[in-house]
């Protein structure tokens, strides 16, 4: 039985890029997908590697700080 776990957004914003797509593989410290916030363009990097099973968000998409944005197995 595999585990699912869920990386949040870090910050408030809109999803400007997004780096991975269902059926990756990650390393802890890939870069997922690119946060902008207050003009600013901010990481979110994996805390610990997986394959990807699905993306929450799509660019443009208006995402809140805790939210859900990957699913990772």
């Amino acid at each position: 039985m595999s585990r699912v776990s869920q990386f949040e957004a870090a910050v408030s914003g809109h999803v400007s890029s997004i780096a991975i797509a269902a059926g990756a593989t990650i390393a802890a410290g890939d870069v997922l997908m690119v946060i902008e916030s207050m003009k600013m363009e901010i990481p979110l990097e994996a805390e610990s590697g997986g394959v990807v099973k699905a993306t929450l968000v799509q660019p443009g998409d208006a995402v809140a700080e805790g939210q859900p944005v990957v699913e990772i197995e």
